[in-house]
């Protein structure tokens, strides 16, 4: 069985219903403790670095070493999480960044660390984070109802973001009067308390009711599901742009700081906590009036709010201004993620929801790798003013996407599995999970008169069986009958076929009932299974999901 959802609340949901379900608060409050010890640890390892050494392009590459994993690990990652009991991966990733921050905290307070090796325990944190990312995202969806989930997603940014407020300026003060190491030890602790929560979270064990999937054959089935989802492509074209901009203020904050105000590692702390406090703020009022903003301009206005961060970074040399530019800046950062991860997440059925996360994560990852990189190299070379200037113009230009490339929301959509299609088809004979390829032909009589309009909605459905699993798929006439129209989709194996059976949503389902009513005569449209000749001795008939069904070998 899949884990079983807890009831949706009665009266309309607000911000605050999610904290409602006990599961999902104290994984909240959990997330919480160790956002801000992840918040601590970025502050004392730029902070680090800067006094390190002397190259801005060093600095600004602690942004690529957090980033960079997600875009290597966030794909395998998201599969994993789809194959696996997602409870054990989770206990896994959180004791690994324990450990893992733990002996950069020791090596730190006996001095033996270098601005690369600090570098180093950055990428492998950020390896756990890549493979945490993922699963962590789409537990969310386990713990509460569809109609709560958007104010979760939002809530989970709430909490990301007090940890920014509170973790930098905590991080500051642990470095000012201790050291860096001390900071990285707390960071470990940090992540006890989620997996304390997670060990005790008694998770409904999924049973599988069809072959399983190879690991390699669920990273290609995501990436496939991607390519044939358009309401994907505009959320991964936006993100990767936003990210590419964006990441100019989190990779030359702290040269800003440090370089062009003069300023020490307090002030940074201070300069995050203005960020995070502007994203709290953020949340409460996307509460109040997000509604009045579709997804599609709350990430344009973050976009342009972020020409004017950029710019400010470039010109203003007042902390008293730059303070409240980084509170509006980090309203402008959560009203932008929470619109991305709500767009993605709503349109996405569980069986794929993680590997999608994954895929959406690592392009949004791989803006802010590159986007760091590339911010930082020109800093070095035609200076921080210039590369500021430079992100400002990005994020201006890549506004433009909005037109293009909106966001929609879905209003109607049911991804539960449809019911006709859980009962996959039986074979009689010899039809093993790994025997194929399978060819499927379903046979319509349509009238010449209405194969436009057949055709439209069939057009529809070919792109949801290649969505599912299909090599091929296709529509055809018969030239000598005009009313006889065949459908046909190719499947690598017998078991990829079922799979197929537990992918097809109720939304998927009323496409194929549209083009079931252009089916003419007293007869439902004809089936019939194909599988790769030769296995048998002679056809075999046998039972399908649809009445008058062959399956012949």
């Amino acid at each position: 069985m899949t884990p079983t959802l807890p009831p949706a609340p009665a009266a309309r949901a607000t911000l605050w219903s999610p904290l409602a379900y006990h599961v999902f608060r104290a994984v909240w409050i959990a997330s919480l403790a160790s956002n801000v010890g992840t918040w601590m640890q970025n502050v004392a390892g730029v902070w680090l670095v800067t006094t390190l050494t002397t190259s801005a392009l060093l600095v600004a590459l602690m942004q690529t070493a957090t980033s960079l994993p997600a875009f290597l690990l966030s794909m395998p990652g998201g599969a994993l999480a789809d194959l696996v009991d997602r409870r054990k991966l989770l206990l896994g990733t959180q004791g690994f960044m324990a450990v893992v921050a733990t002996i950069l905290g020791a090596l730190t307070l006996g001095g033996q660390v270098s601005a690369f090796g600090v570098l180093g325990f950055t990428f492998l944190l950020g390896m756990g984070s890549a493979l945490n990312g993922p699963v962590w995202q789409t537990v969310t969806t386990e713990l509460v109802p569809r109609p709560v989930l958007p104010f979760a997603i939002t809530l989970n940014g709430v909490s990301n973001n007090i940890a920014r407020a509170i973790g930098p300026a905590l991080g500051g003060i642990v470095i000012a009067y201790y050291s860096p190491g001390w900071v990285f030890l707390l960071n470990g602790v940090s992540f006890l308390g989620t997996f304390a929560v997670i060990y005790f979270w008694r998770r409904d064990a999924e049973e599988s009711n069809g072959p399983a999937e190879h690991f390699l054959g669920a990273v290609r089935a995501g990436m496939r599901y991607v390519h044939y989802a358009p309401a994907l492509h505009a959320v991964l074209v936006r993100v990767f742009a936003f990210g590419f901009g964006a990441s100019a203020m989190w990779a030359l904050l702290s040269v800003v700081v440090a370089r062009k105000l003069h300023l020490s590692a307090g002030h940074y702390g201070v300069m995050l906590s203005w960020l995070g406090a502007g994203a709290v703020a953020g949340a409460f009022l996307m509460g109040r009036a997000g509604g009045r903003l579709s997804l599609n301009q709350r990430v344009l206005l973050g976009g342009l709010v972020f020409v004017a961060t950029n710019l400010s970074l470039a010109l203003i040399e007042s902390t008293y201004i730059l303070g409240p530019v980084m509170f509006v800046s980090g309203t402008a950062w959560l009203m932008a993620m929470t619109s991305f991860s709500t767009t993605v997440q709503l349109n996405v059925p569980k069986w794929v929801q993680a590997r999608v996360v994954s895929i959406y994560m690592l392009v949004f990852q791989a803006g802010m790798s590159l986007g760091s990189l590339a911010w930082g190299e020109l800093a070095d070379h035609v200076g921080l003013q210039m590369a500021l200037y430079g992100a400002a113009a990005w994020m201006l230009a890549s506004a433009l996407l909005a037109f293009p490339y909106p966001l929609n929301a879905p209003e109607d959509l049911d991804l539960d599995p449809a019911d006709p299609w859980l009962d996959p088809p039986l074979a009689d004979g010899p039809a093993d999970p790994d025997d194929g390829p399978v060819v499927v032909m379903i046979e319509y009589r349509v009238a010449p008169a209405d194969w436009p309009a057949f055709r439209a909605v069939a057009d529809r459905l070919t792109r949801l069986r290649l969505r599912d699993g299909a090599l091929r798929s296709g529509v055809f006439a018969d030239l000598a009958d005009p009313t006889r129209i065949t459908e046909f989709f190719y499947v690598a194996t017998w078991g990829e076929h079922l799979r197929q059976h537990r992918r097809f949503t109720r939304d998927d389902q009323a496409i194929e009932e549209q083009v079931r009513r252009f089916h003419q005569g007293p007869e439902p449209p004809r089936v019939t299974h194909f599988l790769a000749f030769p296995l048998a001795a002679a056809p075999v008939e046998v039972a399908a999901p649809y009445p008058n069904v062959e399956l012949q070998h």
